[in-house]
């Protein structure tokens, strides 16, 4: 599946969570520093679930996720 961290584009394969997106972000897979927001702008956790073309919005540590 597909998922947008940040409008990037982020391949997943079908059950992953928050947490399994943001490593393939390359992010730290802790997410220490971090708040992540879904589509609507509300604070997710790292097990939340993700669906197909779920967008998801990291902020904190600028130098991550690149």
């Amino acid at each position: 599946m597909r998922v947008y961290v940040n409008d990037r584009p982020v391949e997943l394969a079908p059950g992953m969570r928050v947490r399994h997106a943001l490593v393939a972000a390359g992010f730290p897979p802790d997410g220490r520093g971090l708040t992540v927001r879904d589509e609507w702008g509300h604070v997710i956790g790292l097990d939340g679930a993700l669906s197909d073309g779920a967008r998801i919005t990291v902020e904190g540590k600028e130098d991550a996720g690149g």
